[in-house]
């Protein structure tokens, strides 16, 4: 009872229910309609026939007499139709026509209404066979009654036909319905019972699964790619959250230990105010430090886990490249370089502004820092354009580059190369381009230029609907972002 309980309960039993009354109710209301109609139109034709009938038989009687009646019904008789004719005398003799039994109150009944009765008819080894016909019976002057009908035989095998054809259908009906049930339990049901059990091995914590697809693009598909696109989010923003507490755990444990190694020591071998002085000046900069790590990993964290939609808007990226170039081009020649930016005007992108100036700047820290060739020139170059329907920034330089091997690896946070271990900084830099890339949609990629280093992201152009909440970001996330 409880197995047959949850059966009906399905999505697969209720739909093949559905599917039942709703085609049984409309095959009943579209039969029902067309033999009411055609039964309508051929018992008016039944009563033309006859009114028409009467009225010939009617005028041949009054002009030609009882003989010429009689010779009429005789001749129309032999005629293998479906006309009925009889005429009897006052005493009920029959004198012509082509019905052999009738009952006799129908003759008794000479009012001239139409009526249902049913006859035997006369020749054609048919006398044993009982049908049914419509007659209008008059009385004639000098006592004689005369019948006319129209049997009834087709109107009756049409209607047999039309009942048969009710019963098929819903046959029929029956088998959709089952076929129906069996293609949502057997297709449907087992891509739910799939997404059922993709969603219990995820809980049970296997972020890594994910839906399956079958290729042919339907609901389930299309369902299958969105919840596929939210885990992964879910998955980055979980890792995001390990990897902070294992950058916490880790990477922060050497300055602690040697802020805590410092202040022992001074505690320890320390003379006078001026050692404590310049011990505990040392230790406010390696605490300053820890905050800068600190804050650097909270904004990291806070670009994974934001909302695209609710940070982005239109900005002009010409006018960005510029305000950041003029904000750098004499630092890069104080240090013997020089900037160029090459961005066509007008060129826009759905985005974020604060957080693609703070990209474009860590990018460009690194090229001052990294970027210069072996004879020590330094050229930095800040471009821009569309390309495949996306918006890329690119800052170039002419130094050494990053070898193959480690271009992925310089974008997780604290990871620096032996060759940057000498010049300061937290490893935090790349890691920031990335989340902010991958927070408007597209990536940081890295290309060796030979010699030099191309850094680029892409972005959304603008009116293509990255982001769904385009031009309104919250104050909220903007200020949380900006933290």
């Amino acid at each position: 009872m409880t197995r047959f309980t949850r059966f009906t309960r399905t999505t697969a039993f209720k739909l093949s229910l559905l599917y039942f009354a709703v085609f049984t109710v409309m095959s009943g209301f579209l039969l029902f309609y067309i033999s009411d109609s055609t039964d309508t139109l051929m018992s008016e034709q039944v009563v033309q026939t006859v009114d028409a009938e009467l009225k010939g038989l009617s005028d041949i009687y009054v002009r030609g007499g009882l003989r010429d009646l009689v010779d009429t019904i005789d001749r129309r008789s032999r005629h293998p139709d479906a006309s009925l004719y009889l005429l009897v005398d006052f005493a009920g003799n029959a004198l012509a026509g082509n019905i052999a039994r009738l009952p006799t109150i129908v003759l008794e009944e000479a009012d001239g209404g139409l009526r249902r009765v049913r006859y035997t008819r006369l020749g054609q080894d048919t006398e044993d066979i009982e049908r049914q016909a419509m007659v209008r019976i008059f009385e004639l002057r000098g006592g004689f009654r005369l019948l006319v009908g129209r049997d009834l035989g087709d109107q009756l095998l049409f209607s047999n036909l039309l009942a048969n054809g009710l019963r098929l259908w819903l046959i029929l009906v029956v088998i959709m319905a089952a076929i129906t049930w069996l293609f949502v339990s057997r297709r449907v049901m087992k891509r739910i019972d799939e997404i059922s059990a993709t969603a219990r091995t995820i809980m049970n914590g296997d972020l890594s699964r994910r839906l399956t697809l079958a290729g042919n693009e339907d609901e389930f598909d299309r369902l299958a790619v969105s919840l596929n696109a939210m885990l992964e989010r879910i998955e980055l923003l979980m890792q995001s959250m390990r990897d902070v507490t294992d950058n916490i755990a880790h990477d922060l444990k050497t300055p602690l230990t040697r802020l805590r190694t410092r202040v022992e020591t001074v505690l320890r071998e320390a003379e006078g105010e001026a050692g404590y002085r310049a011990a505990l000046e040392a230790t406010l900069e390696e605490t300053d430090n820890l905050l800068r790590i600190f804050n650097a990993l909270l904004r990291i964290a806070r670009i994974e886990s934001t909302a695209p939609g609710s940070v982005m808007g239109t900005a002009d990226l010409d006018k960005l490249v510029a305000e950041i170039a003029e904000l750098y081009e004499p630092l890069i020649e104080d240090e013997g370089g020089r900037l160029e930016t090459d961005v066509p005007v007008g060129l826009k992108a759905d985005c974020n502004k604060d957080l693609i100036s703070q990209v474009l700047v860590n990018l460009i820290e690194n090229a001052l820092k990294y970027g210069r060739s072996e004879n020590g020139e330094l050229l930095i170059r800040l471009s821009g354009k569309e390309e495949g329907g996306r918006v890329v920034l690119t800052v170039t330089d002419n130094g050494p580059g990053i070898p193959r091997k480690d271009q992925d690896r310089v974008k997780e946070r604290f990871v620096r190369l032996e060759e940057s271990r000498s010049e300061p900084g937290t490893g935090l830099g790349l890691s920031l381009v990335k989340a902010v890339a991958r927070l408007h949609g597209g990536e940081l990629h890295f290309n060796n230029e030979g010699p030099g280093l191309s850094a680029r992201i892409d972005l959304a152009t603008v009116g293509d609907g990255h982001g769904d909440g385009r031009g309104r970001t919250s104050e909220k996330a903007r200020q949380s972002l900006a933290r």
